[in-house]
């Protein structure tokens, strides 16, 4: 066995065993611990949530045009214990052009269970006129928001 793994099984005897049983502190100790993490994480998607509501709402709007639409698959890589589960998807992408004063491209892209809808939903938007909000201090970035299509 190599060091990495012989190191790794150390540490973890160290904190499973850890010289006799689990004392009442210990498990408060680590409870707390896996607590604390499981409460950083809802609080860090609550954060992203609302970054991503309120971000470019108070950037001025142009008019922009959707020119491209496409829908890609999203393949789940990820090993999940139910072979059955399957968190593939489909994302559909708007790509639209505006100019402020030069030409300027952005996308926005939400998914879908199923490429029927994906599609439906994307080319629905194909050739329509639209409302980007365009950063003050960078005319390349833009935000589509949701509550505008």
């Amino acid at each position: 066995m190599t060091d990495g793994p012989k190191m790794i099984l150390s540490i973890a005897s160290i904190f499973l065993y850890g010289g006799g049983p689990i004392t009442r502190f210990k498990f408060i100790l680590i409870s707390s611990a896996l607590g604390l993490v499981i409460f950083v994480a809802f609080l860090k998607g609550i954060v992203e949530d609302w970054i991503e509501r309120t971000r470019g709402r108070n950037w001025p709007t142009v008019s922009a045009v959707v020119d491209v639409v496409s829908v890609a698959f999203i393949k789940d890589d990820i090993p999940s214990p139910n072979a059955d589960l399957d968190d593939s998807f489909y994302r559909a992408t708007l790509t639209y052009v505006y100019r402020n004063p030069e030409m300027q491209m952005g996308d926005y892209s939400r998914d879908f269970g199923s490429r029927d809808d994906a599609n439906a939903w994307a080319n629905s938007y194909k050739g329509e006129t639209i409302k980007v909000h365009v950063d003050p201090r960078d005319s390349s970035r833009s935000v589509l928001r949701k509550e505008d299509l």
